[in-house]
């Protein structure tokens, strides 16, 4: 009998440990929040509303479907603020009053992204005159990026807001300190990160300019000292290619991410822009940035916060116009492309529709062209700023669900891998 009692407890014990063990899973599903609102829909692009495109099929094309669509871990390791060079760890949260969690990297590779770029910005963190950078930075961005590979998702290491006569500028003038300034943080990530192989790229240079010029934003081919800052970056480009295959390690065959100027389309569709030679066989991804349409997707001062699919036909040939151009240049040549940063931000209380239609519409096209992308997440949800949030990295809710599920839904990429 009281072996019987003893059984019928632990039993119970047992039953309540699993009902107790599943609501909790349950309310942890609950608390990330993806879950799409009654109010919205979520367009769903397929083979029979959505041109495909033929796509090479080689190691690089295979590799770019592996990353199927991307995040942007944005204002966080990139913030900076050069009056206050001595912050340190803290700039991690400065911009966005958020600590990166391990939690946090969990919720996005549940919710289906396979790949998070880490936007860095270095200069704040250097402890002497050769540009060596604090250890515990260092450290820090490692964490985090190994937290991304125990996932088994892809993460990019750049360098960020280190555009300015300081450390690098693209022109003639500057050139020398440039690559001296550049090789120097390259030498430290390429050793960092040698031992992680192909799920860690590295990226050249975010949105090399001409910064506080009338030319920063626009590449100009008839002016003279745009065509001078397009060769510069051509230059620094290749410096990083050949150093970092030379460090050693996994560096020799890893994928190298390289833009244009300003990062812009335009910038790799010049005439004038050369993919780096490599010693490794088609290893390079053309990088570029497109928050296409502009006045609806970036610009704040715009009231255009629209995004219909059949009356906005002028938007949609827009962003298929540049992506063609793409696909014609790089893709049909066996060449990747990643658009690792784009999004549309938050204008109003009512245009999480048009966003939500501007999302899908805009993977699709890039992922049946063969192109990878990353949303810019910035943390962003305060009326005063650039609204690019979607998920709540305090609390690790998504905000903004049915952004996120336009993004899964309609990569092409993520389809396959189910």
């Amino acid at each position: 009998m009281r072996k019987t009692i003893s059984l019928l407890v632990s039993l119970i014990f047992l039953f309540s440990t699993c009902c107790a063990l599943g609501e909790a899973a349950k309310n942890l599903e609950a608390d990330y929040g993806l879950v799409p609102s009654d109010t919205v829909t979520i367009p769903v692009f397929t083979e029979e509303n959505m041109k495909q495109f033929d796509i090479p099929d080689n190691d690089a094309m295979r590799f770019m479907r592996q990353l199927q669509v991307g995040w942007n871990l944005g204002n966080t390791f990139d913030a900076f603020d050069d009056n206050n060079p001595k912050l340190g760890l803290k700039l991690e949260s400065y911009w966005t009053n958020a600590v990166t969690s391990r939690e946090l990297i969990h919720a996005l590779k549940d919710a289906g992204f396979n790949l998070i770029r880490i936007p860095v910005s270095w200069h704040n963190h250097l402890i002497d005159e050769n540009y060596t950078v604090d250890p515990s930075w260092m450290a820090r961005i490692h964490e985090v990026a190994e937290w991304i590979a125990a996932e088994g998702m892809y993460f990019i290491i750049n360098v960020h807001h280190d555009n300015g006569v300081r450390y690098f500028y693209p022109d003639t003038a500057h050139y020398e300190q440039s690559e001296r300034y550049l090789s120097a943080i390259w030498n430290q990530i390429a050793d960092s990160f040698a031992d992680f192989d192909e799920h860690c790229i590295l990226e050249s240079m975010n949105e090399p300019r001409l910064v506080g010029s009338s030319h920063e934003w626009w590449l100009d081919a008839n002016a003279a000292e745009c065509r001078d800052a397009a060769e510069c970056i051509n230059k620094l480009n290749q410096a990083f290619v050949s150093l970092v295959r030379a460090k050693g390690g996994n560096n020799a065959e890893r994928y190298l991410s390289v833009p244009g100027y300003c990062a812009s389309p335009d910038g790799v569709l010049y005439s004038g822009f050369t993919i780096p030679e490599d010693s490794a066989e088609n290893r390079i991804i053309i990088e570029v940035h497109a928050y296409t349409p502009y006045n609806f997707a970036l610009n704040k001062n715009s009231s255009d916060s629209s995004f219909d699919l059949e009356k906005d036909k002028d938007k949609k040939s827009e962003i298929s116009r540049f992506m063609n151009n793409l696909y014609q240049k790089y893709i049909a040549n066996g060449v990747p492309v990643i658009i690792d940063e784009f999004g549309a931000l938050k204008k109003k209380d009512d245009d999480l529709q048009a966003r939500v239609n501007f999302t899908a519409f805009y993977i699709a096209s890039a992922s049946a062209r063969g192109i990878t992308c990353c949303w810019w997440d910035n943390h962003g949800f305060s009326p005063s700023g650039e609204r690019f949030g979607i998920i709540n990295r305090n609390k690790i809710v998504w905000v903004y669900p049915d952004i996120a599920l336009a993004l899964i839904q309609n990569s092409l990429f993520n389809r396959e891998s189910e």
